[in-house]
């Protein structure tokens, strides 16, 4: 049963029982980009379109650049820059560029910004330490995530050595190894390669870590305990919805995976059901309440056909072996249940249905109500006070009437921007309220209330 979607796609599970396809060669986490300055320009700087024909500098070159960046005079720069403001770049830009070449410093810059921007990922004191590319920090997986999913790896399974394919800038390899396995983490990108290199390094972990620039197509993992791949899911135009046009395809992911005794691919969590192996246990992880992945498991200890939805930072699982029959539906009682989107994304609603002894407010709808309270880990729950249909005016009335200052607004099934509602209500007063703007029973409905209890984090 699938729940809440708003598009659907036909996609053909990967037949593995037909024998090897030849698929492109394309092993790596996307083209990277150079670390370009978006600073001010300078005329003597070479990445100045306006700057004078041949004015060329070798640190135009990525390589080149990182390799300065890592040079004493560039760990110095980026020591200086730990703290910069953004909002002041031009002048900390011309500041240094008084004592330090022009590329370089843009260089610097750049990576000043992304480690900024990696702090969330990675915790500012790895970050502080790391180097990063631009979809290097967009496509790594985040610490608290990668330490989750190498404790299954590690756990009981006799793990001492992983292949890390399409590895980016080593997010991954660097949670096995802080676990003490080692790992050939491969790219095929001669920057995103070295990055994944100095990031070892930098966090002491390259004794356990060995960096290969290679296609990840023509490694051999025969001698490794288990497989991670980790497909590019982006392209020139953007994420990539289809499991086929991963860079590698989904397909060739999962033959490499059937070959080794254990195996994890990490996918897009929007991956049609269609589209999991049947040889695989698959797995929805959220961390903080936003779904950030999911991984299909292979091998010895893992449920094939069998779906899982995990929350962090609570270490929550549920589980079910296989597609659950569909739930009832009926009338918004008094509580309303929230699905964490990890348990949406598993198809696991019917199973909060069974466990809060409620029903679906709509076929469609992923929201569960009950009249009785019920408290999950899967769900935030809320008491609901008004059932209109969806009409703005009254809606106005009734949060006017009631003194409403704050609105919570959550949408599902309903084209309204939750903005541009709050925008037309003209909020005053000291109390606050949840809208839910969604559907019920197939009509299009507000329901109004408040939280049993705050929301996790």
């Amino acid at each position: 049963m699938i729940l809440d979607t708003d598009s659907s796609r036909t996609i053909t599970r990967p037949d593995t029982a037909a024998g090897p396809r030849a698929v492109p060669r394309l092993a790596h986490n996307g083209p990277v980009n150079a670390f370009a300055p978006t600073g001010p320009t300078d005329p003597r700087d070479p990445s100045n379109p306006s700057a004078p024909s041949g004015a060329a500098d070798p640190l135009t070159d990525p390589l080149a650049a990182f390799t300065a960046l890592r040079a004493p005079e560039g760990t110095a720069l980026l020591t200086e820059l730990r703290s910069y403001d953004p909002a002041q770049e031009l002048a900390t830009a011309t500041r240094l560029r008084r004592s330090h070449p022009a590329a370089l410093v843009s260089a610097a810059l750049g990576q000043a910004r992304l480690r900024q921007r990696a702090v969330a990922k990675f915790g500012a004191e790895d970050a502080y330490r790391m180097f990063f590319t631009p979809n290097g920090v967009e496509q790594a997986t985040r610490t608290s995530v990668a330490t989750y999913r190498a404790r299954p790896v590690r756990r009981g399974f006799g793990v001492r050595s992983v292949a890390d394919l399409c590895c980016g800038i080593g997010g991954d390899a660097i949670a096995l190894a802080r676990g003490g396995i080692s790992v050939l983490a491969v790219d095929r990108d001669p920057l995103t390669a070295e990055v994944a290199r100095a990031n070892a390094a930098a966090l002491g972990l390259d004794a356990l870590i060995e960096v290969r620039c290679a296609d990840v197509t023509e490694i051999d993992t025969a001698a490794y305990d288990a497989v991670f791949v980790d497909p590019a899911r982006r392209g020139g135009r953007g994420r990539i919805f289809d499991p086929e046009a991963y860079s590698p395809p989904l397909s060739w992911a999962t033959g490499a995976a059937l070959k080794a005794p254990r195996a994890a691919l990490k996918i897009a969590p929007g991956v049609p059901h269609e589209a999991v192996p049947a040889q695989a246990e698959a797995e929805w992880i959220s961390d903080g309440g936003d779904v950030k992945e999911a991984v299909l498991w292979f091998g010895e200890g893992f449920t094939v056909s069998s779906y899982r939805a995990t929350l962090l930072p609570a270490y929550a699982t549920l589980s079910a072996p296989a597609a659950l029959p569909a739930p009832p539906v009926g009338p918004v009682g008094r509580y309303l249940h929230e699905p964490d989107g990890a348990v949406i994304r598993a198809h696991l609603g019917a199973d909060i249905v069974e466990r809060s002894g409620g029903r679906l407010i709509d076929e469609t709808i992923a929201y569960v109500t009950s009249d009785e309270p019920y408290d999950s880990p899967y769900t935030s729950a809320y008491e609901i006070t008004d059932r209109l249909p969806f009409n703005m005016k009254k809606l106005k009335a009734l949060l006017r009437e009631r003194k409403v200052g704050v609105l919570t607004v959550k949408k599902r099934g309903s084209a309204v921007e939750p903005e541009e509602l709050r925008r037309k209500m003209k909020l005053q007063g000291p109390n606050a309220a949840t809208v839910f703007l969604t559907r019920a029973a197939g009509a299009p409905t507000m329901l109004i209330g408040h939280p049993v209890r705050p929301e996790r984090p």
